[in-house]
């Protein structure tokens, strides 16, 4: 059987100004606007398969009426019960140079890469005038995966898809590292934690994944916390 789901689907639409402008109060409005929704039906946690918008969310979530699953906890979970330590991530700008997934690898002890600036800025740009739009080209595929293979040289062991849209062109089948796709692995992990039975665990206002173990604050490894950015070139 599976668990009773409830869908808040305010558009993403509405906070693109928002994150061009760094205005993280109107965002975090619509945001908790969605989380509002889904607990006055009765949902009993939420989720969010929008990776940057966790960036708000963590800022808000002491303040929100339930718990969440969060995405970046689910894929950290993913990387440690396959035994990889060192991650490329892609995503928007936001979510490559942002804190989500700095902080959620930090505290495992893990080590974090990204491409380097002009690529970022053609992997933000084909995110939003492509992917988002359904159309993409065998040149934006070629980027892709031409970063994922820069970061296996520098080191990586897998590949996170820190964006919903980035499983349209890339994958296991064609990525030159093992993927995490965030967007998945939370909707599976979000459909064991809705079926478990009792109290659901939670490490402050995040639950913890059911199938995690979370380490005492005293046992978390102490890294530096900055990404080894790939050095820029020009790709053809």
């Amino acid at each position: 059987m599976h668990p009773e789901i409830l869908v808040s689907a305010i558009p993403m639409g509405l906070s693109l100004a928002g994150w061009d402008a760094h205005d993280h109060g109107t965002i975090a409005q619509l945001l908790r606007r969605g989380v509002e929704q889904v607990a006055a039906g009765g949902a009993d946690f939420f989720i969010c398969p929008d990776n940057t918008a966790h960036i708000v969310l963590e800022q808000i979530v002491n303040t929100l009426p339930i718990p969440g699953l969060h995405i970046a906890d689910v894929v950290m979970h993913e990387m440690e019960r396959r035994g990889w330590r060192v991650t490329g991530v892609l995503g928007t700008e936001w979510t490559m140079t942002g804190t989500v997934y700095a902080d959620a690898l930090r505290r495992r002890g893990f080590k974090r890469l990204i491409p380097d600036e002009s690529t970022r800025s053609r992997i933000h740009h084909a995110i939003f005038e492509e992917l988002c739009l359904d159309r993409s080209t065998p040149a934006t595929t070629a980027l892709f995966v031409k970063a994922v293979a820069d970061m296996r040289s520098a080191g990586a062991d897998c590949a996170i898809l820190g964006c919903t849209e980035i499983p349209l062109i890339l994958s296991d089948s064609n990525s030159p590292l093992p993927v995490l796709d965030s967007t998945r692995l939370l909707a599976r992990y979000a459909v064991e934690e809705a079926l478990e039975e009792g109290s659901l665990p939670r490490v402050g206002c995040w639950l913890a994944p059911s199938r995690a173990e979370t380490p005492d604050a005293g046992e978390l490894v102490k890294v530096d916390t900055s990404p080894t950015v790939l050095p820029n070139r020009l790709f053809p």
